[in-house]
């Protein structure tokens, strides 16, 4: 039986929205508009009024947000984190605030506060310490996320020795975010080692947060800006006041918001940010609009999903329609091949758009790009110009579809697409110009080998004449050879060989990463390096042994993998350790704490609760016990956490090791007896 027009609608709206829904709580991915989810949601919402039995239980008007990821132990509010109401129109705004005057008269101002671009975040706060940090969620239970809350600088860890007037217990809402030029970093270190960039800073943020390893949040350098104040008893009359105490007691507040005594003042702090937003560190999508005093809060009261005192007005994103002039196609240092739209200059968003990336051939044919259209620019929440169409009143007559390039534009060898990628790719990495010079910059760089003085026009001249052609060619080059490039001269040539020779002297971790293997970027780098120790046993290692390193999977480990596999690679690696530069990471002097396990040879594998790897294997030493390399006949212990390597615990067990839990390694630590001769197998999850 076929359903009702209408039901077949709510029914379609429905799934689609939960997917949308979906993608932006739990995969950071946006793949509509706030625009036009939100007209999506309106127009189901209107439906369902009109034909409540036909309205699902698991419809997303039902809902105030996403769901909770099951990778973080699930923190209910103690004040629910209700979403609040959207609007696009000014119009609509005007309505807002009659129904407030309706209900509680016209004494009462507002406080109207920018709309961030970015996560919701709760934090806890007892005795002027923060004790828990968390996300939305669903609006009533999120997800804790305190060890990556505290990696935020200018979150305040204890108010304590700056404040003595703040209440045994409150709670601060804020908005998490990924500065733009932060932003930009990362998306350039992406397409570096081959990932595909980030679409904007909010899934950056969203992303970032949801990460288990801390110390990788703290490197990504969130931000914060708070906004509310939440307690018992708290003795503040309005919010204007909740907010300048926020700020005394040293939180972050954005020093944009404003009281507003009125609609018209109201309406000119809107029209103010409309254009001035774009001159922010961060990303901006609308304005907070909310009653001031608490009191009168408390009489508007709340619908069933949002507060009555207050809504959202969005700004529409900023967009353009202008001629494709043409494309032009990049190659990178992975030989990733990249679309970019050349376009007549048109102003968007404070600044001028010339050019925008098409990412790969499949969102070319997504969007049915002809030669010559007329393209639609967005800009608004995204930094990075983004295609969103073609304006196909303007299209010209006769014009052909565009058809990606079939050979590398720059050695014009045939270009690849490898199985479960969107990319082409340029296979010719030994002599495509464009990845070798990208690879030397690479490697020149101050997260690598930080070899100053050396930029792209001087590779390209040495390119160019023959003088190099991997990073190892850097360590044959002369004062004289360098000294007779344009531009160069003898001082210039000098500063270039000493800073070769001080990178010499950098660690293995950064050498490593400037070595340049697929997906291995900084913070992978550190992992292998802390865990193989030298280059000869990452080379030696096998797929397994790979991805039982700490966050080391599939993708990762197949690289390295096929990377040392090619002996010309293993050529170049040879070479640059010939040049005398660091292959192993140095030994830390150990500050001894005991014997207690001195004698004792152990093997770290997996995670922990107490300790990261690296704390356990510097614990371990720290108290006189030795850590190997592998599982072996040598071995006494396998310290297995959770997600411990499959092949260790096998071998472990074919050769009698025994197999010990993190609680057990600390009673071994303590000089207790391992009397309980190690846990069994089953009891430790399989990788």
């Amino acid at each position: 039986m076929n359903e009702p027009p209408v039901q077949d609608r709510i029914r379609e709206l429905t799934d689609k929205l939960n997917y949308y829904n979906h993608q932006y709580y739990q995969n950071s991915i946006s793949e509509v508009s706030d625009f036009q989810f939100d007209q999506l949601l309106a127009e189901l919402d209107a439906l369902e009024k009109a034909n409540p039995e036909f309205r699902r239980p698991d419809s997303p008007t039902q809902r105030v947000g996403g769901t909770v990821t099951k990778a973080f132990a699930t923190v209910k509010h103690r004040y629910p984190m209700l979403s609040l109401a959207n609007t696009y129109s000014e119009e609509e705004v005007v309505e807002f605030d009659k129904r407030i005057r309706k209900l509680i008269g016209d004494d009462f101002g507002y406080v109207c506060e920018l709309k961030f671009d970015g996560v919701a975040i709760s934090l806890h706060y007892r005795d002027g310490v923060l004790v828990t940090a968390a996300t939305r969620g669903d609006g009533v239970r999120g997800d804790d996320i305190t060890h990556n809350a505290r990696t935020i600088r200018s979150l305040p860890l204890n108010i304590a020795h700056r404040a003595k007037d703040f209440p045994a217990e409150f709670e601060v809402r804020g908005e998490v975010f990924m500065p733009i030029p932060v932003f930009v970093a990362l998306n350039a270190a992406r397409e570096d080692i081959g990932e595909a960039p980030l679409a904007n800073p909010r899934n950056a943020a969203s992303g970032t947060l949801k990460l288990q390893d801390s110390a990788t949040v703290a490197k990504r350098k969130l931000e914060c800006y708070v906004y509310s104040l939440l307690g018992e008893n708290l003795p503040f009359r309005t919010h204007s006041q909740s907010v300048a105490q926020l700020l005394a007691w040293g939180f972050p507040v954005s020093e944009t918001y404003r009281y507003c005594a009125d609609l018209e003042e109201v309406l000119k702090f809107i029209h103010h940010w409309d254009k001035e937003r774009f001159k922010l560190p961060v990303g901006t999508d609308g304005i907070v609009i909310k009653v001031d005093d608490f009191g009168q809060r408390e009489e508007l009261g709340l619908t069933a999903k949002s507060p009555r005192w207050a809504i959202a007005y969005k700004y529409k994103a900023e967009n353009a329609a202008t001629p494709l002039l043409d494309i032009e196609y990049n190659v990178g240092r992975t030989g990733a091949v990249t679309p970019v739209a050349i376009l007549k200059p048109v102003p968007l968003a404070g600044t001028t758009v010339k050019r925008a990336s098409l990412h790969n051939a499949n969102q070319i044919v997504l969007l049915g790009i002809h030669e010559g259209d007329t393209l639609f620019i967005e800009k608004g929440g995204e930094i990075i110009p983004k295609v969103t169409g073609v304006d196909l009143t303007r299209r010209i007559p006769g014009s052909q579809p565009v058809q990606y390039r079939t050979t590398c534009p720059a050695c014009d060898t045939p270009l690849v697409r490898q199985e479960g990628e969107a990319a082409f790719y340029c296979p010719n990495e030994r002599a495509c110009p464009p990845q070798n010079k990208a690879r030397i910059e690479h490697f020149i760089t101050r997260r690598a080998l930080n070899i100053e003085n050396l930029g792209p026009e001087t590779i390209e001249q040495l390119y160019e004449k023959g003088l190099v052609r991997t990073p190892a060619d850097l360590y044959d080059l002369t004062a004289e050879q360098l000294a007779a490039l344009d531009r160069m001269g003898k001082k210039s040539a000098d500063n270039v060989i000493r800073g070769l020779e001080a990178s010499r002297g950098v660690p293995f971790n950064r050498v490593l990463f400037g070595i340049g293997i697929r997906f291995v970027g900084a913070t992978v780098a550190d992992k292998l390096a802390n865990h193989f120790r030298n280059i000869d046993a990452i080379k030696a290692a096998s797929f397994t042994e790979l991805i039982e390193a700490p966050e080391i999977g599939d993708k990762i480990a197949q690289s390295i993998g096929a990377f040392f596999a090619d002996p010309f690679n293993v050529a170049y690696v040879d070479k640059l350790t010939r040049a005398g530069l660091l292959m192993q990471t140095e030994e830390k002097a150990v500050t001894r704490e005991s014997d207690s396990l001195a004698g004792k040879t152990f093997l770290v594998s997996g995670v922990f609760t107490g300790y990261s790897r690296e704390a356990l294997v510097e614990k371990i030493e720290a108290n006189g016990g030795k850590v190997l390399s592998g599982v072996s006949a040598k071995l006494d212990y396998l310290v297995a956490g959770d997600k411990a390597g499959t092949s260790k615990l096998q071998k472990a067990e074919k050769l009698g090791t025994k197999v010990i839990s993190e609680e057990e390694f600390e009673r071994l630590l303590a000089g207790g007896e391992d009397t309980a001769g190690g846990m069994p197998m089953a009891e430790f999850p399989a990788s």
